[in-house]
């Protein structure tokens, strides 16, 4: 053998297995066992020999090369061979270790989660067991103390006609409780207590849990008036094929069976007053729901479980009325939210909506809510408020309604400015009522509030995103896409991010005579606040393009401002002039002259007046056929003082 082919031989070959060198050095080559090899004969050497006779055997015949390749084959072989019949003896063994280690983890991870479920359902039914021991033997404890009550104030053992009185005293009635006793009546029976819980049950109930003076009589009735009426109707509850009149009244009536099955000695009209309020509790609203039905009352505001606040002319005053427990006001939220399909929970712990009649809604719960839900509720009234009913109220005066009707009618841009709770939406709803008849309005909101008397309108609202944070519809998008609808006029709700430069935009594009509302306490707020909303639409403009922008686009601004008295007035109408320099150049067309102060009643004597100056826009309004008179403009007219 040469230097090249042992080289070659001691080189792996491609499968990584040993060479054939390599191979016949790991089994010792018998040298001995092979048969010298004889001299070739002359007349052998003239053909090819391969050193093997029949049988495998080598041939004597052959020359020593050819049979110690011969005798290194057959060992490289029979090498070979051994290698992989242990190769995959090695790789079976560990095929099957491995699935006996996964058919046992999943045996191990099926007995843990059959061990845990066991586990659950046994300390969820040992709790239910001790807190419904609990509540009895709340229960008995508070009835034996008014028996004793009644006993040491008339001296008598308590009887069940006075068991009303029982009631009554859980559940405070306006005026004094009678005490009527009736010798007729079975004696009133106190259950007897049941066994306790064992200690290691009874550390399981959470220590936040409060069984006790938060459950009065009344509502432990109405609680098992509720689960019974619950476990009988189920699905129907929400079945829409029943009109809320029919719901109603099957919902009444079930209510009143059930209390006519307890013997609850309670009167005719206690009971129905009773089954009014289970039937607010289960349908609508619970104890806001008379508040929601007062005209009024132009805004709720519950914190919780604590009294329930309302706005009433202007001004906020405590109810009588609450929720007995922060569930109870997560459930009226939830079936607000739900009917607008909104969700609030702890992933989203905050949400706007609306109520049916268009009120506006807001609700926040816990985390972020420290002190418990909260649920805020602006009503607005089903009839909208006329141009008329404004002079009233003394928010503006006949002169400044005759200029906003020309300006609407005219196609100027009109933002309503104003803080919270100062009328924009109200004045906005008067504004659009100018709109002309033959137009086509698309109107754009977060909660439909908008209230147009117009036949062709298209109502936009925007979407928050799901659970999966996508499918998120923005004010900004309900914009831009309004303007593939071939609109007349544009009317956004509230302007309060990135839509204002969509807004601008489509005010300087050809669709005049648009309006829309934003908060600031002063119109030249008003346009700051439009150049930081454009600014976060994250593009890179110069503040000088910017409001060029905006003084381009809007024509007037109309500011609003709330006073002590709970009174909402107009203190500015001003007419966007251009641009000077840097500079939007504003002019006040009237201006809130507020010197008369407040009065002894504490009412507001401003007077809105007239500065002078006539706005440019005038000619423009002329031209189109809507002509003012000076008397609008003129500051020698006599103005008459509010509240005279």
């Amino acid at each position: 053998m040469t230097a090249t082919q042992h080289d070659a031989n001691n080189q792996p070959d491609q499968a990584g297995h040993p060479s054939d060198a390599a191979a016949a050095a790991a089994e010792p080559i018998p040298m001995a066992a092979a048969p010298a090899p004889a001299p070739p004969a002359p007349d052998q050497q003239a053909g090819p020999s391969t050193g093997l006779a029949e049988g495998g055997v080598p041939d004597a015949t052959a020359s020593y090369e050819e049979q110690r390749a011969a005798y290194e084959a057959q060992v490289r072989a029979a090498y070979e061979q051994q290698q992989r019949a242990a190769w995959e003896a090695q790789q079976r063994a560990a095929y099957e270790a491995q699935v006996a280690a996964y058919e046992q983890q999943q045996r191990a991870a099926w007995e843990a989660q059959q061990q845990a479920q066991q586990r659950a359902a046994y300390e969820a039914q040992q709790r239910a067991a001790y807190e419904a021991q609990q509540r009895a033997a709340y229960e008995q404890q508070q009835r034996a103390a008014w028996e004793a009550q009644q006993q040491a104030a008339y001296g008598a053992p308590a009887q069940p006609a006075a068991d009303a009185g029982y009631q009554q005293h859980a559940a405070p009635q306006p005026g004094p409780a009678e005490w009527t006793p009736s010798a007729a009546a079975p004696a009133v029976v106190t259950p007897e207590p049941g066994p306790q819980a064992p200690l290691a049950e009874q550390s399981r109930v959470p220590a936040t849990r409060d069984l006790g003076p938060t459950l009065d009589p009344i509502t432990a009735l109405k609680q098992r008036a509720q689960e019974a009426l619950f476990e009988k109707m189920g699905g129907r509850l929400y079945d829409r094929s029943m009109t809320d009149a029919e719901l109603d009244e099957y919902v009444t009536n079930e209510v009143v069976a059930f209390f006519a099955s307890q013997d609850v000695p309670l009167s005719p009209q206690e009971q129905a007053d009773l089954a009014k309020e289970m039937a607010d509790d289960v349908l609508r609203h619970g104890p806001i729901e008379p508040l929601l039905q007062d005209d009024t009352i132009s805004e709720v505001m519950v914190n919780g479980t604590n009294p329930i606040y309302v706005e009433r002319s202007g001004r906020l005053m405590p109810t009588p009325s609450r929720f007995v427990s922060d569930a109870h006001l997560r459930q009226v939220i939830d079936r607000i939210v739900s009917r607008i399909g909104r969700r609030i929970d702890e992933s989203s712990p905050m949400v706007d909506g609306r109520l049916p009649d268009g009120s506006r809604v807001n609700a926040i719960i816990p985390p972020l809510a420290v002190d418990g839900p909260s649920l805020t509720i602006r009503k607005f009234t089903t009839d909208t408020f006329t141009p008329n009913e404004l002079v009233e109220h003394q928010t503006a005066t006949p002169e400044v309604i005759s200029l906003l009707e020309a300006g609407v009618k005219g196609r100027l841009n009109v933002l309503v400015s104003g803080g919270t709770g100062t009328g924009k939406t109200t004045l906005l709803n008067i504004l659009s009522s100018f709109i002309p008849d033959d137009e086509r309005i698309v109107t754009i909101e977060d909660s439909v509030e908008l209230k147009l008397r117009q036949s062709h309108i298209v109502r936009l609202e925007s979407r928050p995103s799901n659970i999966e944070g996508k499918g998120e519809v923005s004010i900004r998008d309900l914009v831009r896409n309004s303007l593939r609808m071939r609109p007349d006029r544009i009317v956004v709700g509230e302007c309060r991010g990135a839509e204002a430069l969509d807004m601008l935009q489509a005010m300087n594009t050809g669709h005049d005579g648009s309006l829309s509302t934003l908060h600031a306490n002063t119109p030249r707020d008003a346009l700051s606040r439009i150049e930081t909303m454009v600014l976060m639409a994250g593009m890179d403009l110069p503040v000088r393009a910017i409001r060029e922008q905006v003084a381009s686009a809007v024509d007037l601004i109309v500011q609003l401002s709330r006073f002590r008295d709970g009174s909402r007035r107009i203190t500015h109408v001003t007419e966007v002039v251009g641009m000077e320099g840097e500079i939007i150049t504003l002019s006040d067309i009237y201006l809130l002259d507020s010197r008369a102060g407040y009065d002894e009643q504490g009412r507001f004597g401003g007077v809105l007046r007239p500065t002078g100056l006539r706005p440019r826009f005038a000619d423009t309004l002329a031209e189109q056929g809507f002509s003012l008179g000076e008397a609008v403009f003129s500051d020698n007219q006599r103005a008459t003082r509010n509240g005279r």
